[in-house]
């Protein structure tokens, strides 16, 4: 049920385009679709079932309720969880059929307990950490203490294995490469096992950046949605923030606008206010500077973000109450990006879209 006028709209066509020319520059490594964090603020199950359509082999997510969400909704593709699972959470991960992350010995055997609890196998990923130092094994005597201690667990069986590059979206840094090199040096490890895994290091930008990393598999994560820092795919982002204008007023020189008056009038000005906020994941850093579009022109964010209201000045643009503004997307030949709004709060694209909260509805296009 939509009763307020602020609302976030999904194309689902504009998520398969982007994972189809992904896929079609990347080789012939498999699709894994990235749809942790609610696929990135766009809405997990509608984006994931796009993604499948789009050629997905394999859902990533974050957290074991972010794979139950999806098996709930009638999803039945393979499910890779990215994150840490402590043993509560493994037993979930083994009901629901979604593949852990593992990088310690320790996890692996709470994994081990985790099936026999449930009475099914375990499928795993191993993690190797080559240079991001979060999550993951270092060196080959590590993975070697892991694979020894897998001999002993035979509920659990072992899948796959990823690393994760920590610069691939730069441009000036080759630190992917020596990443690469470590990767590669711990693989003939799982030979002396008699392992055979799916093998995976490269998300979005390295995919495009290093044939060499494509492995079976590549993640795509925010290319999915519309950003490419490579700059080498035509993908358009897939959301459309847009609200209504609630009220027009004309103010006079001196007089200012919004909580700690932190705009003053110049001269005669025309504010529209939208009924939108920070609440809903509108930043208080867009204050007297972001824009927003109304009649196809751009609008100046005027006076600090309010929790549910913002005010912009629309002086010189012809409008009225009612009339649509956006916030994100495009209106006639303007648009305003995740990566412009990003550069603003001094922060990347991904937390601007994760950020827009649950109370802004999402209206799926083309589902």
């Amino acid at each position: 049920m939509l009763l307020r006028p602020t609302v976030l709209e999904i194309d689902l066509d504009e998520i398969r385009r982007n994972l189809r020319l992904f896929d079609e520059n990347t080789g012939n490594a498999a699709l894994m679709a990235v749809v942790k964090a609610d696929c990135y603020g766009h809405g997990a199950v509608p984006c994931a079932k796009a993604a499948l359509e789009a050629g997905a082999k394999v859902l990533c997510v974050a957290l074991i309720e972010e794979g139950i969400e999806l098996r709930e909704a009638g999803i039945a593709a393979p499910i890779l969880m990215l994150g840490y699972a402590d043993e509560n959470a493994l037993e979930y991960a083994v009901k629901y059929d979604i593949m852990p992350m593992i990088f310690t010995a320790e996890n692996l055997l709470a994994c081990e307990r985790a099936a026999q609890k449930v009475g099914k196998c375990a499928k795993i990923h191993i993690k190797i950490d080559t240079g991001m130092n979060r999550i993951g094994l270092k060196t080959q005597n590590e993975l070697r203490e892991l694979l020894e201690t897998a001999k002993s667990c035979p509920h659990v069986e072992i899948c796959g294995v990823m690393t994760h590059f920590c610069t691939a979206d730069v441009p000036e840094s080759d630190f992917g490469i020596e990443q690469m090199e470590v990767f590669r040096r711990l693989l003939p490890v799982f030979d002396e096992y008699g392992v055979k895994p799916f093998v995976h290091a490269a998300a979005s930008a390295a995919a495009l950046r290093f044939e060499n990393a494509r492995f079976d598999g590549v993640r795509a994560g925010i290319v999915m949605y519309g950003v490419d820092y490579t700059g080498k795919l035509p993908v358009r982002p897939a959301m459309t923030w847009k609200t209504k204008i609630s009220h027009i007023k004309v103010i006079h020189t001196g007089e200012t606008v919004g909580y700690g008056r932190h705009f003053a009038a110049e001269q005669d000005t025309v504010i529209a206010t939208l009924p939108v906020g920070y609440a809903d994941g509108y930043r208080r850093a867009f204050t007297n500077k972001a824009n927003v579009l109304i009649g196809g022109q751009r609008a100046r964010v005027t006076g600090n973000v309010c929790m549910d209201q913002i005010m912009v000045n629309v002086t010189g643009i012809p409008c009225k109450v009612g009339d649509e503004a956006v916030l994100l997307g495009v209106q006639g030949e303007e648009r305003i990006s995740p990566v412009e709004l990003a550069d603003i709060a001094d922060t990347i694209p991904y937390e601007i879209t994760t950020g827009i909260s649950k109370r802004v509805p999402r209206v799926y296009l083309h589902e």
